[in-house]
């Protein structure tokens, strides 16, 4: 085991605390916080700063590899690249189109903001996909992510506005999305596992649209449990209910199985005493 430390934002420290354990599935007691940054308000939310903790716990994963064997520093396999005929650096958007407009206005609203970020764009079938980058995004994150948001619904509004045809607009700031997916996934599919085995119905966090639609999606074939949303935005939520219709069907699956395999042999199916004992 090896000692690993992430830095997390939140609105406040306690939630900044809260978000880190929901990322990394531990519990307070199993790590220690470090205060890196206090928390401060701004106007309307902009210029507000987020509160930043630093948590360091033990992991199982293997240690990071020496300098020894550690890849070429950026310049070299820069350089490397160009010597192999690797593509250029991304050109700039071209002048009067949607990823032009989408640059202009982000680095506005983010000088605005007070945040040294810039813009990183691809355009895909017809999406943008946007990557802020650079040192403490935690202010263009926001609270799970809610920055963020309002950042991505601007610039689709300013992109789009008087247009027929609609450019999507997808912005992200280190990866958060694509980890806040991940981290949505492992959750739903803990909780169903409590509601099933304990069969009582368990409420999450409030979420948006889009999160709410990932728990939605990663539980849709899990048996013992189904979904469903409740309340009003922005206090909306998913809803983890115990449902022993399906309990039923996927233990009448397995039974059925089990039969199936017993025409051949007297001995049980491990797999489906392994369901049995897991759902029940």
């Amino acid at each position: 085991m090896r000692e690993t430390s992430m830095e997390v934002s939140g609105r406040t420290e306690d939630e900044a605390i809260q978000n880190a354990l929901q990322k990394i599935g531990l519990d307070r007691d199993e790590v220690s916080v470090e205060i890196v940054q206090r928390a401060k308000s701004g106007l309307l939310g902009i210029g507000s700063t987020p509160a930043i903790v630093k948590v360091t716990y033990m992991t199982d994963e293997p240690a990071p590899p020496s300098a020894a064997s550690a890849p070429p520093a950026p310049a070299a396999v820069a350089e490397t690249s160009v010597a192999k005929g690797a593509e250029a650096p991304r050109a700039k958007p071209a002048a009067g189109s949607a990823a032009e407009q989408a640059s202009e206005f982000l680095v506005g609203l983010l000088d605005r903001m007070g945040t040294a970020a810039t813009p990183e764009i691809t355009e895909e079938d017809g999406t943008l996909y946007i990557e802020l980058c650079g040192a403490n995004m935690g202010a263009v994150i926001g609270r799970r992510g809610e920055t963020l948001d309002a950042i991505q619904h601007l610039t689709s509004y300013t992109v789009n506005r008087g247009l027929d045809k609609r450019t999507r607009i997808y912005i992200d700031a280190e990866q958060y999305r694509k980890k806040r997916v991940e981290t949505l996934v492992r959750l739903a599919s803990k909780v169903a596992e409590k509601v099933a085995r304990y069969r009582k119905n368990m409420g999450l966090e409030p979420m948006n649209a889009y999160e709410r639609h990932v728990i939605h999606t990663a539980l849709q074939d899990t048996p013992g449990v189904t979904t469903y949303s409740s309340g009003t935005e922005p206090n909306r939520r998913v809803v983890v209910a115990y449902d022993r219709a399906k309990q039923g069907s996927a233990k009448s699956a397995s039974s059925s199985g089990s039969s199936s395999s017993s025409n051949s042999s007297s001995a049980p199916s491990a797999s489906s005493t392994s369901t049995h004992r897991e759902w029940a």
